[in-house]
């Protein structure tokens, strides 16, 4: 998987890579499945839902690059894959997931690796209120564009990593709270995501 497809899809940074090589993909999926665990290929779980493909979660990591003293949001954390990468980067790490049967999921697996610096939230993400501003929040699925609640969560010098669009033109996006008003926005990456669970027809999206 480092070699592979991380390396060779542009995942450079080795914090990164030291973080996901420390995580035992194969405990986060169904037995059937954990074969392909580090297939570069999506593997499904419950709900309908699915575990990006490695090299999706390395570019991921690499555009925020969590920092040891920061704090990261998690949002659509499945069974708790990218959440138990995050907790190798960053101070604490607050996931959220919609579907309970998966939140119950990656509270087992994040407790069998005794990550203590990790809480998984149960509930609707983009309608959330939380206490603080994050540093780093990652987003597991797509959005048609990037939703400016999450960017007003960024704290002054945070990063939103979003993958924004309709397939089959879908665009990874690395936001950065640059100043109090001020967001910088880039594309890093063409991709396809699944579409994510908390998205509603009457959502408004301000990209």
């Amino acid at each position: 998987m480092i070699g592979q497809q991380l390396r060779t899809w542009g995942v450079l940074d080795e914090r990164v890579l030291e973080a996901m090589e420390a995580v035992p993909r194969e405990r986060f999926v169904a037995a059937d499945w954990r074969q392909l665990a580090y297939s570069d290929t999506e593997i499904p779980l419950a709900g309908e839902r699915e575990l990006a493909p490695p090299k999706i979660q390395g570019r991921a990591l690499q555009a925020v690059l969590p920092q040891p003293d920061e704090q990261a949001l998690e949002i659509a954390c499945g069974t708790g894959y990218l959440t138990a990468c995050l907790a190798q980067l960053a101070a604490h790490v607050t996931a959220v997931e919609r579907e309970p049967a998966l939140a119950a999921a990656a509270r087992r697996n994040l407790a069998a690796l005794e990550l203590g610096n990790v809480e998984v939230l149960e509930g609707d993400a983009l309608a959330m209120e939380f206490p603080q501003r994050f540093n780093v929040i990652c987003v597991n699925g797509s959005l048609p564009g990037a939703p400016a609640r999450l960017e007003q969560l960024l704290a002054v010098g945070g990063r939103l990593f979003v993958v924004t669009g309709r397939a089959p033109v879908m665009y990874a996006m690395r936001v950065t709270r640059s100043a109090e008003s001020e967001w910088h926005r880039e594309s890093v990456f063409e991709t396809c995501l699944q579409s994510l669970d908390e998205v509603r027809p009457t959502a408004e999206f301000v990209f």
